[in-house]
């Protein structure tokens, strides 16, 4: 496609010099974990190639391992322990190089953030305290000046083999609390008396002292980063904007080739668009380019070019650093080079993608359903197979997984046509995205709506509420049922097997009540037993609607689902501040008129609660009504020419949307395909042979 790029963007274009080596342009895919790591390193270079091939001019590794003094098991990040490594971490560079990008390595020993089960190596820190990332009851050993020296070296010898593996950017990493540099930073880590505790000049010797071995090592022809966050609340101590971090930044202003700037803990710096929005880092990081004459890079979940421009122009930042975005969108920078903004799939703060990091699985995207498939799968973020066949294919239902399945099957060229029941596209992305803190989630719904809208093979049918008889007499060759799922009215979940007694009594409501306006009368209970996000969204809906609120758990934390995407002690702090009450521990015995009777699980002691309405979050039933009524007569089905009748998302399994979405485009992607029974492949460690499904 010819170069139709705003010239207003120009700027994000430009080359920029970090010592030796030169970016490209000034889009930079800063280090982000995937739950990969190890694993998969076929698998992760094939990530980080689609990203490069989308016009990132700078794409980085996540952290990686220096020493088997330092492992993270079963979080599975990648390894420079010695040469044997080599050839497994040149995969990646190899892959950026290809589109002209250059490959950055994040270097990090984890110091007391480790957690050494595998190798059983004693943890090294600072000082001997006790492990940061575990409840387990170790500890770790005080470095003395041997183990610096130790650690100075296995820095240098990982930098010299990622040298030799074809990196151009070389990290020292400081930041998030995880590695032993940040670690020293930390007076309440840090208590040593020798002159690497005490002042900050001190504290901050080490980190001057592995600048400088990389740098010699590796500087002549590898630039050297140093990732450090300037405000670090991960414990009481850290460095402060206003304060140390500023120091520190201006006593070592000029030695790494680039500064990548950011906020800690990792919660803070990868926060939900619930509770931050674009650009939120700015007023922590806008000093940094006041104290360095070097570039800067900084994050802030970008999406906007005009927001990107700005940062650049007013001297925020060199270069717009990005994971979350370049996750969503991988193809992000190209879009804008190619004049296609209004083709960014925006990232929507929801954190889905960190959550594979902390269940130790591939991570996941609500708005990128091809990440992590690039490999196993040869799916691509971009480009879709052409259709095999002159089948037609009729949607049921336009939520999430038949707004992504309408998608990928237009795109490859099929007939389509997508019926919703409903006046309005999204389904439950609609509903959702209208709670507070949501709203961005609502980019789900609004890119595919405009993308669909610019196919001719699509058409879309609002306010088409369609029964089997009606599908029967159309005939289409191919039908998926995308009519979704509805919250059980019953309480019927996790922590109840059989209906709450008096479930049925008037002001019992569900989430879906809520988000369509129901009436409610106070005061209100919400009772969260899915202990996801959505309870505590609708406890802030209704107390922001004048309510009283009592939430009411029966697991001892307030929303524990939300620990894998970062921000459930925010949730929790909300709760306390809005609600009038929050409840652990209590499962519900009944419900009656006007009151709840709630059991605490320890101590058995009852308690009622006074209750207008009760509202039910418990699991979700799927809509597949349509689904059976038609798989229940087949010889009708073959009489209207039906081939098949599948049901994709939430009409075939509740989950999140970011599984409707991948639930959808799978479809699209394997219809009329010869799909093996294991449909991706199964190894890709260079090391093993590979198993391809036959």
């Amino acid at each position: 496609m010819p170069n139709q790029r705003d010239p207003r963007y120009d700027i994000l274009f430009e080359p920029v010099k970090i010592g030796p080596v030169t970016a490209p342009n000034r889009f930079f895919q800063v280090p982000h974990c995937n739950g990969t790591g190890r694993w998969a390193p076929r698998t992760v270079a094939a990530m980080r190639e689609a990203k490069a091939e989308g016009g990132w001019g700078v794409v980085c590794t996540e952290t990686v391992e220096i020493h088997h003094s330092t492992e993270l098991h079963p979080f599975p990040s990648l390894l420079l322990w010695d040469d044997s490594d080599i050839a497994e971490m040149a995969l990646m560079p190899e892959a950026v190089h290809r589109h002209g990008a250059l490959a950055g390595i994040e270097l990090g020993h984890f110091g007391i953030a480790a957690g050494n089960r595998w190798t059983r190596a004693p943890l090294l820190g600072p000082s001997a305290v006790p492990a940061f990332e575990s409840i387990e009851p170790f500890h770790a050993k005080a470095m003395d000046k041997a183990d610096i020296r130790e650690f100075r070296r296995w820095h240098r010898n990982a930098a010299i083999r990622a040298q030799k593996a074809g990196y151009d950017i070389i990290y020292v990493y400081a930041s998030h609390a995880l590695t032993l540099l940040a670690q020293f930073l930390y007076t309440s880590i840090n208590t040593r008396t020798d002159e690497y505790g005490g002042s900050l000049e001190n504290r901050a010797r080490l980190l001057r002292e592995v600048l400088e071995d990389t740098k010699e090592a590796v500087g002549g022809s590898c630039a050297v980063a140093l990732r450090f966050a300037v405000h670090d609340s991960t414990f009481e101590g850290g460095p402060q904007f206003d304060g140390e971090g500023r120091e520190l930044v201006e006593m070592l202003a000029d030695l790494p080739d680039l500064w990548d700037v950011n906020v800690s803990d990792w919660s803070h710096d990868s926060a939900t668009s619930r509770f931050s929005k674009e650009g939120f880092q700015e007023d922590f990081v806008s000093f940094v380019k006041q104290v360095t004459d070097k570039p800067v890079v900084s994050v802030g979940r970008f999406t906007s070019p005009d927001t990107m421009v700005s940062q650049i122009k007013r001297g925020v930042t060199d270069f717009i650093g990005a994971a979350r975005p370049s996750i969503a969108d991988p193809w992000l920078p190209r879009k804008i080079d190619e004049g296609r903004v209004e083709d960014i799939r925006e990232c929507i703060g929801c954190n889905v993608c960190v959550s594979g990091e902390w269940s130790y699985s591939p991570m996941r995207c609500t708005q990128n359903p091809t990440i992590l498939e690039e490999w196993r799968r040869d799916w691509h973020p971009e480009r879709i197979a052409r259709k095999t066949s002159e089948n037609s294919l009729l949607i049921v239902g336009g939520g999430p997984a038949g707004l992504e399945c309408a998608l990928a099957a237009g795109r490859r060229g099929y007939a389509v046509t997508l019926a919703e029941a409903g006046t309005g596209l999204g389904g439950r992305v609609t509903l959702e995205s209208a709670m507070p803190g949501l709203s961005e989630w609502a980019r789900v719904r609004d890119y595919r709506v405009f993308q669909l809208q610019q196919m001719p093979n699509v058409d879309i049918y609002l306010d088409s509420a369609l029964d089997a008889e009606q599908v029967l007499e159309f005939g289409f060759d191919r039908v998926a049922v995308a009519t979704g799922a509805r919250w059980h009215r019953e309480g019927i979940g996790r922590h109840h097997s059989a209906p709450i007694p008096g479930s049925g009594c008037d002001g019992v409501l569900t989430p879906d009540d809520i988000m369509r306006g129901a009436e409610v009368k106070g005061p209100v209970v919400v009772y969260d037993s899915e202990s996801a996000y959505i309870g505590s969204v609708i406890a802030e809906k209704l107390a922001g609607d004048g309510h009283a609120v009592t939430l009411v758990s029966p697991g001892s934390e307030i929303a524990a689902w939300t620990a894998l995407t970062m921000e459930q002690a925010r949730i929790t702090a909300r709760m306390h501040e809005v609600c009038s009450g929050v409840l652990t521990d209590r499962k519900i015995l009944s419900i009656a008129s006007g009151e709840v009777t709630v059991q605490h699980a320890w101590s058995g002691a009852k308690q009622a609660l006074p209750c207008g309405t009760l509202v039910l979050v418990a699991s979700r039933v799927p809509n597949d009504g349509l689904y059976r009524d038609l798989v229940a007569d087949p010889e009708a089905l073959s009489r209207a020419g039906i081939k098949s009748v599948d049901r994709i998302g939430d009409c075939l399994a509740p989950h999140l949307i970011a599984a409707a979405v991948y639930s959808g485009h799978r479809y699209a992607r394997e219809l009329d395909e010869d799909v093996a029974e294991t449909p991706f492949l199964r190894q890709d460690s260079i090391w093993s042979s590979v198993t391809r499904p036959e």
